[in-house]
């Protein structure tokens, strides 16, 4: 278990070997565990590498193995999802922008970055962000610093998670049941990797040309 956090890029690769070897070791303390990683994949600033997608999809093609139970997943995940998103909020209410300005762990481009996403988006951007890597981490913190009203933040709090759990999640189940995707996890993996972070890549590349 303690691999998840000393090997952070081998479970985010090989996330599918992982939960494999969670269901198998702890049973059905398998939940709380996957509980816990959406959690804290969406409630700290400073775990934004946990995988995301990833996870809600291959945990829902071992669902459709028979490994775990579906509905019970997607309770699990959408509980994690809001809350997680509901304390990240909380965190930056409470400890704002002075997280970034006194430390050095936290990459204030990352903040930057988010800022301008809700500049484009609006108050849209806690369901948008829910798709993209590490702006789903900070979109919720951004909120808390810019005191954004917290019965608005938490509807889009609550669709949000509600479309992101369900679609990744029903996703693994439905396409895990093809015998190819069930042979190759780990490119469908990569796959899903590369089209979330895409956006990003886009925008970095947006943001270097109109320096230039």
């Amino acid at each position: 278990m303690i691999e998840i956090f000393t090997h952070p890029i081998d479970f985010i690769l090989h996330v599918d070997r992982y939960v494999g070897l969670i269901i198998s070791s702890y049973d059905s303390l398998t939940y709380l565990i996957l509980f816990l990683v959406i959690f804290l994949e969406t409630g700290l600033v400073v775990t934004p590498f946990l995988p995301g997608d990833s996870l809600l999809f291959i945990s829902g093609a071992f669902a459709s193995q028979g490994s775990i139970n579906i509905v019970f997943l997607f309770v699990l995940f959408f509980f994690a999802a809001v809350l997680g998103d509901t304390m990240n909020y909380w965190i930056g209410s409470f400890f704002g922008e002075r997280v970034f300005s006194k430390s050095r762990f936290f990459k204030k481009h990352y903040l930057e970055r988010t800022k301008n996403f809700y500049n484009k988006h609006g108050g849209k951007t806690i369901i948008l962000a829910r798709f993209v890597p590490i702006v789903r981490t900070f979109a919720p913190f951004v909120a808390g610093i810019g005191k954004m009203d917290y019965k608005r933040f938490l509807s889009y709090n609550v669709i949000g998670g509600f479309l992101w759990v369900s679609l990744f999640l029903s996703s693994g189940y439905y396409f895990g049941k093809i015998p190819w995707v069930e042979k190759n996890l780990t490119i469908v993996i990569y796959a899903i990797i590369l089209i979330s972070i895409l956006p990003i890549i886009l925008e970095y590349i947006k943001e270097k040309r109109g320096k230039k």
